[in-house]
């Protein structure tokens, strides 16, 4: 028999043969006395039957990997599609035209979560765009209006050289060039934090206690101010820039200054259940109103009462002390106050470093008789 349909045996020229001998019985010499007898048997039915299980076989196989590779394709083309339909919307993004997105098929999940997460990341671009070019406006416009300012004040003494009062004239661009220098520098600590990696390690350990100490009495407060430092016995330790975390105290003591009616209060706790250092800046002045709390660490922010240029600065410290304190894996917020300003720094406390149990069993214990 064969699996092959095109060879069946049972149609060729050699059926199915079974030959026997048979031998005489012992003792007879004549060699003509041995028989041969053939048996004839034909496979057909068998064979037929055989060829019809190997068709019904090939042609159910032939229809299964018709059924699959059809289902593939389908499915593999619509999924496709909807990959060239985000392919397509994404690459007709450019930076001038970020407001679009890309469209969120139904094709299956994970096509719908990669489009998701297209529009989300794109969600962010746009807003990291947006603000960096209000900032380059507001800083441009900023650099621009003390610059002109000087140029104005030079261009009138070179004018009228005799009637013009040059020491006053040289105060003037003094103080213009000082603004100048203030605000690049906090431009350029701004730039530089914004490329910085938050999730590096901030720095080495800082007692945060000796800090606050040596920032609040190198400072010389107004006359009419009075500033009331509250402060642990023991050390609180944090990890970070020692000269950071001075510029954050500072910016906020500046503020508490321009604000405050006669008393500024600055007091460090340690939470010990969330592991935080708790700065806490208050003042007796006019405060922040509640809905101003988030926009007065936006960059170029002034508040309404401090909208003049000597009294209110840039509106760059607040965001630099926000800033510095994200680098630091912490908070800067506003604490609900009844009067004046309560400014609220949270930092994580450093991790002791761990003992070793050998020195500590080494160590000498209580003294006694020898």
């Amino acid at each position: 028999m064969s699996l092959l349909p095109w060879s069946d045996p049972a149609h060729g020229p050699d059926p199915l043969r079974r030959t026997l001998q048979v031998v005489p019985p012992r003792g007879t010499a004549d060699p003509l006395s041995e028989r041969w007898v053939v048996y004839v048997h034909s496979l057909s039915t068998e064979q037929a039957r055989l060829n019809t299980v190997v068709w019904q076989l090939g042609v159910g196989v032939l229809g299964v990997t018709f059924l699959v590779t059809a289902s593939t394709w389908l499915v593999a083309g619509r999924v496709l599609r909807s990959v060239e339909t985000i392919r397509a919307d994404f690459a007709e993004l450019s930076a001038h035209h970020l407001d679009q997105r890309v469209t969120v098929p139904r094709a299956g999940r994970e096509i719908t979560r990669l489009a998701d997460t297209m529009n989300t990341t794109l969600d962010r671009l746009q807003n990291s765009v947006d603000r960096q070019r209000r900032f380059t406006d507001d800083a441009s416009h900023e650099l621009r209006t003390p610059l002109a300012c000087l140029r104005t004040e030079l261009e009138l003494a070179l004018n009228h050289p005799d009637t013009a009062n040059w020491p006053h004239v040289v105060r003037a661009a003094h103080d213009d060039t000082l603004r100048l220098q203030t605000l690049t520098t906090d431009l350029l600590l701004l730039a530089r934090l914004d490329a910085q990696h938050t999730d590096q390690l901030p720095g080495p350990v800082i007692d945060l206690t000796d800090l606050v100490r040596d920032e609040t009495g190198r400072r010389t407060p107004p006359p009419h101010l009075t500033v009331t430092l509250h402060m642990p016995p023991e050390p609180i330790t944090v990890d970070g820039h020692r000269a950071l975390l001075a510029r954050v105290l500072g910016n906020l003591l500046d503020n508490a200054e321009r604000h405050a009616v006669g008393i500024v209060t600055v007091c460090l706790t340690h939470d010990t259940e969330r592991r935080q250092a708790v700065l806490e800046i208050l003042d007796d002045g006019p405060g922040v109103p509640p809905e101003d709390h988030r926009r007065i660490f936006e960059r170029f922010s002034r508040l309404d009462d401090a909208r003049a240029r000597d009294d209110g600065g840039a509106g760059l410290g607040l965001a630099i002390a926000a800033r510095i304190a994200t680098t630091h894996h912490g908070t800067l917020t506003i604490a609900p106050s009844t009067q004046g300003a309560h400014f609220l720094l949270r930092l994580p406390t450093s991790t002791p470093p761990p003992q070793d149990p050998l020195a500590t069993a080494a160590s000498p214990g209580p003294t006694g008789a020898r």
